[in-house]
């Protein structure tokens, strides 16, 4: 694997820490900008809705650039706003440092898995994929509870200040490890590509499957310490410890999903919805005994989040490559965290907390749902292969087709590997 892949890793781990530490240090927070603690948790949400929306315009800014200094200019975005962050003296200072850090923070992403697939192979894109999202498990494991212990031991602004030093780490070694590539086509004709391929009905139908999948899993996550202390039973000092219980299990799942997400790239999106709708049911079924209740959490650490590089690689099959379509499938990945979390809220408020894990299981079931038109025409796809040669694969497994990909946009027809590379690399 190119180590530029590790480096990126480095990236989306600084760019998640930021994303979370609000999180970890809400009282602190709180007393110091002379606000309430849910105008705190505003700011999450701020850096959700800037992420979703703000991410793609901040892509197509940097686009005409090659992607190595894209990628330092958007961490140089994301830099400004996490010092203007660590400095600010005031509620709307804050609300807008969060802001450009968001915007900031989607764009990486979206470039990131762009080059993460520009220097390796188109057939280990997955693994390649899962290595640079490991810097987002590992930051939900290491960076959140990182960032709330310094917090909580120097002040709030030491935990922005750190991720500034993370920041600047991360830029340094990229700026010497990710290698130089071909910058996009003279006259914007990159941007036009990329654009064109959002006029595929099959893009918006798998983007909006991503939306599920995150959505499913976040409106159980973002309640799992109210149900684990109220219904659970365990104590408020035992539930960091399972939480990185959970982190962990998250980090084995995405490297699994990484190495069948080439081969097997619809077959383990289904496998992991209907794994995580039995997960998030059982848990519902089972939040007042203690160990199924850690159990079936685990599971859906297990294939929740976890299949990133999976839907990752089926939208650069689908799409292409490029960054701005990466950058619009992060936007539809936040859009399920921003759903599930919001409507979980809702949930609980009016059934309970076991029904954000109903709400989830709901959620993942559409998931599956909206895989059905892929599986229909794998099927149909299939036929002559079996008239053919006697014996049709498994359902459950990839049709393969000249590239291994899904069909383009009309469905009719498997997508060459050179025209899908060369999609792929159009951008970058």
């Amino acid at each position: 694997m190119p180590r530029a892949v590790y480096v990126l890793a480095l990236g989306i781990f600084a760019m998640v820490t930021s994303e979370f530490v609000v999180a970890g240090l809400m009282p602190q927070m709180a007393d110091s900008l002379d606000v309430t603690i849910p105008q705190i948790g505003y700011l999450v949400t701020a850096f959700a809705v800037a992420m979703a929306v703000g991410g793609p315009f901040l892509t197509v800014a940097v686009m005409r650039l090659p992607p190595r200094p894209a990628l330092l200019m958007v961490f140089a975005v994301f830099l400004a706003g996490n010092v203007l962050a660590a400095t600010a003296t005031g509620y709307g200072v804050m609300l807008a440092a969060r802001v450009v850090t968001g915007v900031a923070a989607q764009a990486f992403f979206g470039v990131a898995i762009s080059v993460s697939s520009a220097v390796t192979r188109e057939n280990v894109r997955g693994r390649a994929i899962a290595v640079a999202m490991n810097g987002l498990m590992l930051g939900t494991l290491l960076g959140l509870p990182m960032a709330t212990f310094i917090g909580g031991h120097l002040g709030w602004r030491a935990a922005f200040w750190a991720i500034t030093v993370l920041t600047l780490i991360a830029a340094a070694v990229t700026a010497v490890a990710v290698p130089r590539l071909e910058r996009p086509g003279a006259g914007g004709s990159g941007l036009r590509d990329e654009m064109q391929v959002f006029r595929r009905p099959r893009l918006w139908l798998v983007l909006s499957t991503s939306t599920l999948i995150i959505g499913a899993t976040f409106a159980a996550f973002t309640y799992f310490n109210p149900i684990l202390t109220g219904v659970s039973g365990f104590d408020a000092d035992t539930v960091p410890v399972l939480l990185i219980g959970y982190g962990a299990a998250t980090v084995v799942g995405n490297t699994v999903v990484g190495r069948l997400a080439d081969r097997r790239n619809v077959g383990v999106q289904v496998a992991g919805l209907a794994l995580n709708a039995v997960f998030l049911a059982g848990f519902a079924l089972l939040a007042d005994v203690g160990t199924a209740a850690v159990v079936l959490m685990t599971g859906i650490g297990l294939v929740g989040v976890t299949m990133n590089p999976a839907m990752a690689v089926r939208v650069q099959r689908t799409g292409n490559a490029g960054p701005l379509v990466n950058t619009v499938h992060a936007s539809f990945i936040t859009l399920g965290v921003i759903v599930g979390s919001s409507v979980g809220g809702v949930f609980v408020g009016h059934f309970g907390l076991r029904s954000p894990l109903w709400l989830g299981a709901g959620l993942a079931v559409l998931g599956l749902l909206s895989l059905a038109p892929e599986l229909a025409w794998r099927r149909r796809a299939v036929a002559p292969l079996a008239v053919s040669a006697g014996d049709a694969p498994a359902a459950s497994e990839d049709v393969p087709t000249a590239s291994g990909d899904v069909p383009t946009a009309s469905g009719d027809v498997p997508t060459p590997s050179g025209t899908e590379e060369a999609a792929g690399r159009s951008a970058w």
